[in-house]
């Protein structure tokens, strides 16, 4: 019996926010199987970021049962739960959180630092997976000499490294042009596609939701609609013939902070490693 890469089972989570509870998710139940294609949908505080940072193990739930690679969350301590999210879960954030002032390669290696692998592996399989996403060219850059595609695609590898089993993508390109976006999804489905890791998109843009087999629609906290269709609305005849990287539509930044190049941002430990963030009530938020 294959088992289920993620399952939720009447999940819940209140943040107590000045004394007063706020509950940001209200009962939902998912389950999510290896290799899906499958898109979180909502407004701005529906619940859907909270959603996201639950099935990743970023978070824990208030209430219900949630499990990961086949582990109940609520037995793992928190060591045991950073090594599942290392194990298990890559994660791609709308803002990149690579380390500012890193190489390519070493951005995308620092997942592997907390396996424990050599240094001299690690690189060496940060660079096949750069050049996987069409950047082996690039490995000795750092994110200010990056485009915002680029970046993202780094994070793409960052996220991929480790093998993991589901791919978390919290709106992956709302910092990005609709051309450079338009190849970061057809990236992300193509890697779906060929190396079987269940691709979970967060988004609040019907669009990019309505290129997923499968739709779940979140608002106040709960769902909504969860919907599979038999084929999803396509960026073009089916997606580049191979991962290597199209033209960017957009200018190269000196300081990489102009529009649709953000810096790098120092939270990129958080992705990268699978630690919980110090504040983790505030991680999920009610997004």
């Amino acid at each position: 019996m294959t088992v289920a890469a993620i399952e939720a089972v009447d999940v819940s989570r209140t943040y107590e926010l000045d004394g007063v509870s706020v509950p940001a998710l209200r009962g939902v139940s998912l389950t999510i199987a290896q290799g899906e294609y499958v898109a979180v949908i909502g407004p701005s505080g529906s619940g859907k970021s909270t959603l996201m940072h639950l099935l990743g193990g970023l978070d824990r739930p208030t209430g219900g049962r949630l499990v990961i690679g086949g582990r109940d969350v609520a037995t793992l301590t928190a060591p045991e739960l950073a090594t599942l999210r290392n194990e298990t879960i890559g994660f791609v954030f709308q803002a990149f959180h690579l380390l500012p002032r890193t190489s390519a390669v070493d951005n995308v290696a620092l997942p592997l630092v907390y396996r424990g692998v050599g240094a001299r592996q690690r690189r060496e399989r940060a660079a096949a997976m750069l050049g996987r996403v069409g950047l082996g060219h690039r490995l000795t850059h750092r994110p200010n000499q990056l485009s915002g595609g680029e970046q993202q695609r780094v994070a793409i590898a960052r996220a991929l490294v480790t093998d993991p089993a589901v791919l978390l993508a919290d709106e992956p390109t709302g910092n990005l042009d609709s051309a450079t976006g338009e190849a970061v999804l057809e990236l992300l489905e193509q890697l779906n596609a060929e190396s079987g890791v269940a691709l979970v998109m967060v988004t609040h843009d019907p669009e990019v939701a309505a290129r997923a087999r499968r739709r779940i629609a979140v608002r106040d906290g709960l769902i909504r609609s969860d919907t599979v269709h038999d084929r999803p609305l396509s960026g073009g005849d089916g997606g580049p013939e191979t991962l290597d990287a199209a033209p960017s539509a957009e200018p190269r930044s000196a300081s990489g902070s102009g529009p649709g190049h953000p810096s790098g941002g120092s939270g990129g430990a958080t992705g990268a490693t699978g630690r919980l963030p110090r504040n983790g009530a505030q991680a999920g938020g009610a997004g």
